[in-house]
């Protein structure tokens, strides 16, 4: 079966079956059948099959089907037959200039891509063609886009010799041609003439910046290909939000993009994010690909769990999910709250420090940290200035309980932070106090001063997703306790978990726009857990990943 009669099978399914698919895929099946009767454009089947078959060619570059030929779903078909075989009548060139593709992790969309993005570079024959793989790191584009194109050149002898393609460490060309493809960073220089530009998990791009520079740059060629493929996200005031917001727009004919291709597997409105035959509605390669018993599993997983419910809503359902969800179960942390709980009790007992210094104009926090038989009991402690009390409005209470200890003035007296750690010090075991170098370095070099071991703990990604994951799972498993200090509980709650490619996690503001929103206590904790973490691992990852020992 050749690949427009797989892709014309996709159509009919779709549309004979609606409700086994989504509504967007609905309507852009619809769409391509309602193109056909246009006299402006038409369908080169030739043209689509020899896409597909090109594809087909190529190796798939990891897992079971490793070095084996791709073979294409019909959705697949539907997709690059779709992008390779509509053209304008005037002219023959081709008619997408742009698409837009949204699909579930684990469902082929990184591979297929690469793949167009080696046709255009290749079989297109475009001369002095460029063609970018766009990302938001280095470890990104390098892992994730470069290593597999190549990999699939240098298996493909017949590839490479047709087009005299030449493969580099960061980059591969043809010389007769003058053609390059390559990785690109956040933004391109403004000299890019993209033939295909590929923009991956748009979602996690803070700008368009590279997007804008890729379509700005495409005015001299004749038939471009600005390709964008993601999951959907968390950020609801992101480019990719905004993007997908007008794909949907598009598909519901409310607006016109005849030059943009659109795929989107998502629920439909009404569906239950919970409920497991949305799996395979949403995931088009469901039992290829993506394992359903694994699918299953998370599922379990996310319906404890806010964190990983947003991981799974965004990542395996492709839902756009907005970071009020909170990162934490705040059920499961209420109750793993203990009001027996003696600060008493741990006197002279091992522990971590968490300290986080965010600014001397407002909340500042220590964590402390015990660890004892598997358990870990957690005791925070508060500082701020009278003036952050008095345009805060949570602050009072938790004055008036305890919880909280202002300082004169309108800037954090560190005076007193000093001495609530050096009578910890005294109190407790304590291992090592982690610290963020930011804003750090008067108070710090007081306390080396007094020979106390402090441990630099960078806030990046990669330090804080695994406490971060790990904190959350001991809350879960009923093994972290902690004395119910409701400013530390507020904070909790204001923990969104920003995610990454990878499913890295970070702890942002749930509302980042709202300076009454803090989560300082939290960053601490997460510190102090990083700590323990890094002292259970007798090679310590941890410190060869960012902590300097002083």
């Amino acid at each position: 079966m050749t690949g427009s009669e797989r892709l014309e099978r996709y159509i009919n399914d779709v549309l004979t079956k609606p409700k086994d698919y989504p509504e967007t895929i609905v309507q852009a099946c619809q769409r391509f059948v309602d193109d056909m009767n246009r006299k402006d454009i038409y369908f080169d089947v030739g043209a689509a099959n020899n896409a597909i078959e090109n594809v087909e060619l190529m190796p798939h570059t990891k897992g079971k089907w490793k070095d084996k030929p791709t073979i294409l779903e019909d959705f697949q078909c539907f997709w690059i037959g779709s992008l390779f075989g509509w053209k304008w009548t005037k002219n023959d060139f081709r008619r997408f200039r742009y698409a837009y593709v949204q699909v579930p992790r684990k469902n082929g969309k990184s591979h297929i891509v690469i793949c167009i993005a080696l046709v255009m570079f290749g079989c297109d024959e475009e001369q002095g063609a460029e063609v970018y793989l766009g990302a938001t790191s280095q470890e990104h584009s390098r892992d994730l886009l470069y290593r597999p194109a190549k990999y699939i050149v240098n298996h493909s002898d017949d590839y490479r010799e047709a087009y005299g393609v030449e493969v580099g460490a960061t980059s591969m060309v043809q010389p007769d041609n003058n053609a390059t493809l390559k990785t690109v960073i956040k933004k391109p220089d403004d000299g890019a003439s993209p033939h295909c530009a590929v923009v991956d998990e748009y979602h996690e791009h803070e700008s368009s910046d590279q997007y804008d520079t890729f379509n700005t740059g495409m005015g001299s060629r004749d038939q471009p290909l600005l390709h964008i493929i993601t999951t959907a996200g968390g950020d609801l005031g992101s480019p990719c939000k905004y993007e997908y917001d007008d794909c949907k727009r598009v598909l519901r004919k409310e607006i016109e993009a005849d030059t943009k291709f659109i795929l989107i597997y998502e629920p439909d409105e009404g569906d239950e994010w919970h409920d497991p035959k949305i799996l395979k509605k949403v995931n088009p390669c469901l039992g290829v690909s993506v394992n359903e018993d694994y699918l299953l599993d998370q599922l379990e997983i996310a319906k404890v769990s806010a964190e990983k419910q947003n991981i799974f809503r965004t990542k395996h359902l492709n839902q756009w999910v907005g970071s009020k969800v909170a990162w934490m179960n705040m059920l499961a942390w209420q109750r793993q709250k203990d009001t027996s709980l003696s600060w008493d009790d741990f006197k002279d007992k091992p522990c971590h420090i968490g300290l986080d210094l965010a600014s001397k104009k407002d909340l500042c926090a220590i964590s402390v940290l015990f660890e004892e038989g598997g358990h870990y009991y957690s005791f925070p402690f508060f500082f701020a200035p009278e003036g952050a009390a008095e345009t805060n409005d949570r602050y009072p209470q938790f004055v008036n309980r305890g919880e909280l200890e202002l300082t004169d003035g309108n800037m954090t007296d560190y005076a007193f932070i000093e001495k609530k750690l050096l009578e910890i010090c005294e109190f407790a075991d304590v291992k090592s106090i982690a610290y963020d170098p930011y804003q750090a370095t008067y108070l710090v070099t007081r306390l080396q001063e007094k020979r106390i071991k402090l441990v630099e703990f960078n806030h990046t990604v990669v330090n804080m997703s695994e406490p971060m994951k790990e904190l959350e799972a001991r809350v879960l498993n009923g093994e972290l306790h902690h004395n119910g200090n409701a400013c530390m509980t507020w904070q909790v709650s204001n923990v969104a978990a920003k995610l990454d490619v990878k499913d890295n996690i970070y702890p942002n503001k749930s509302n980042r726009n709202d300076e009454r929103c803090k989560i300082d206590g939290v960053v601490a904790m997460i510190m102090a857990f990083g700590r323990w973490l890094g002292e259970d691992d007798p090679d310590n990852p941890y410190e060869e990943r960012g902590f300097r020992t002083l």
